[in-house]
């Protein structure tokens, strides 16, 4: 794998390698991590979500090992070790001052929500296909932030 975190080329490269190596891989049209409210309302919040078109798969790569995804529409809790894990993991990619880094940002406040609050939860939503059936009410909330 590429060791070059410091370009939007070297960061596309360890993304394909990185998706290489889970069977079956294919990227989502659209993806975040949200965490449940503080209030009574049921749905999740997301700090950021990636919508089609976007430019940032990294994350979602990384996102996919932790879980076990590899396609497809689900929804999968995320214990704040397994986030943990994703920000470590992502953090050399701040060498790439180029781009922006809006995943990161918003994995980093979700900890800090879970941090403040630890009643809350975080979940990965993965959406394969705009067409795929809602899977999940954090999968429904995650598509009226993208359409």
């Amino acid at each position: 794998m590429s060791n070059d975190w410091s370009t939007p080329e070297g960061l596309a490269a360890i993304k394909d390698a990185l998706a290489a190596t889970i069977d079956g891989w294919q990227a989502p049209v659209a993806y975040g991590v949200g965490i449940s409210p503080a209030s009574s309302s049921p749905e999740l919040e997301f700090p950021h979500v990636n919508g089609p078109g976007g430019t940032h798969g990294l994350p979602a790569v990384v996102l996919a090992k932790i879980v076990g995804h590899a396609q497809g529409t689900a929804t999968y809790p995320l214990s704040r070790s397994q986030l943990e894990a994703a920000v470590e993991t992502l953090r050399p990619a701040e060498a790439c001052t180029s781009m922006e880094h809006p995943n990161l940002a918003a994995f980093r406040t979700v900890l800090a929500e879970l941090d403040s609050n630890p009643a809350r939860e975080a979940q990965v939503v993965f959406v394969g296909d705009l067409e795929d059936p809602v899977s999940s009410e954090a999968d429904a909330t995650l598509r009226t932030l993208v359409s």
